[in-house]
């Protein structure tokens, strides 16, 4: 099987999707932020989202208790709503924080080990 048999945007799609409620908690461990905020910032890291994604995550977020809200006036239209981590959401962080570098070293050491492949013709 070759690389243009594979989906390679499909999977990459997967493993950006794995990690984004994750990403979320980071945004939020820096600062307070509104859902557009959160998109931007998303973006910037080029981990392409959009609201019909962002909204449903922020909401299961919330209903674990992991983040709360507050309303705030806006200068450029209505009021937002500004999420932040509860004392939960920064515990569950630190865990995910342990668990991603695991996980990293973890990829580093089967790429190490398999040289990527290269040498498995």
């Amino acid at each position: 099987m070759n690389v243009e048999t594979i989906n390679t945007d499909n999977v990459k799609a997967q493993m950006r999707k794995g990690i984004l409620e994750y990403c979320i908690l980071l945004i939020l461990a820096k600062n307070d932020a509104y859902a557009t905020s959160i998109i931007n910032d998303l973006k910037t890291a080029r981990m392409i989202v959009v609201e019909g994604t962002l909204y449903p995550l922020l909401t299961r977020q919330k209903n674990q208790g992991l983040l709360n809200y507050r309303w705030e006036e806006s200068s450029q239209g209505p009021p937002r709503k500004y999420y932040m981590l509860t004392e939960k959401g920064r515990m569950l962080l630190k865990e995910l924080d342990a668990s991603w570098g695991e996980l990293v070293e973890t990829i580093r050491s089967l790429s190490d080990n398999g040289d990527n492949g290269k040498n498995n013709a």
